[in-house]
């Protein structure tokens, strides 16, 4: 009786032990599943991360002066990154900041009165931002990116419709680029930013439409 109850109890323990050491092998490899998983979604998403080259890109207004002719500007201090895998458009995402201090009309007394209270106060709100959030594909090489824009604090959506992306070519460094086009329409005064004066004729100095387009040049940087 000792001698089979002694049997039965190393059976049990056997047993025991191998329902755990199934566990623990069971655990381990859903443990390696799962970190395998996360690293080629991390590597997907790296290969498809594109940066905003700052050098050969910039955002441009265009707005109305006295209801007769187009004043035109630029803000030349671009940055942040595209998500686009090289094929689908539907695949792009877009995270971009725009430096309104380097706003310029080609005028200094006008630029540094668009850099005060009574247009961009960049002192307060030095950057304006851009977030996507859904893109429909135009055809013929367009699509429409929807997302928030935000001025001076205030967060609107618009729709941008892009030109693009384009191919992608290699730099003389080996460094691969894309680029595209994107043009919307806003009524700045949505924004906060409502100064105007009153001509005589009942018109306004300057228009509550403005035209913005972007000239956007992404790049990855040569694999080493």
């Amino acid at each position: 009786m000792k001698s089979a109850f002694k049997t039965k109890k190393l059976n049990s323990t056997f047993a025991l032990s191998s329902l755990f050491s199934l566990s623990a092998i069971l655990a381990l490899g859903a443990t390696f599943t799962v970190t395998d998983n996360a690293a080629q979604a991390a590597g997907a998403a790296s290969a498809n991360l594109w940066n905003i080259d700052s050098s050969h890109s910039d955002a441009g207004f265009a707005v109305k002066h006295l209801m007769i002719s187009n004043v035109k500007g630029t803000f030349t201090n671009v940055a942040g990154t595209v998500e686009y895998d090289g094929k689908n458009p539907n695949s792009i995402k877009v995270d971009a900041t725009i430096d309104t201090t380097t706003v310029n009309t080609g005028d200094k007394g006008r630029d540094e009165h668009l850099r005060g209270a009574d247009f961009f106060d960049t002192e307060k709100f030095p950057k304006m931002t851009f977030k996507s959030k859904k893109v429909k594909s135009l055809g013929k090489g367009k699509v429409a990116i929807t997302g928030d824009l935000t001025i001076k604090g205030v967060t609107k959506e618009v729709v941008l419709t892009v030109d693009g992306p384009s191919k992608e070519v290699k730099d003389p460094w080996g460094n691969t680029k894309i680029a595209a086009s994107a043009t919307t329409k806003i009524q700045r005064k949505d924004f906060g930013i409502s100064y105007n004066k009153v001509m005589d004729n009942g018109g306004t100095v300057i228009s509550d439409d403005v035209t913005i387009t972007l000239e956007i040049e992404a790049g990855k940087k040569a694999e080493k």
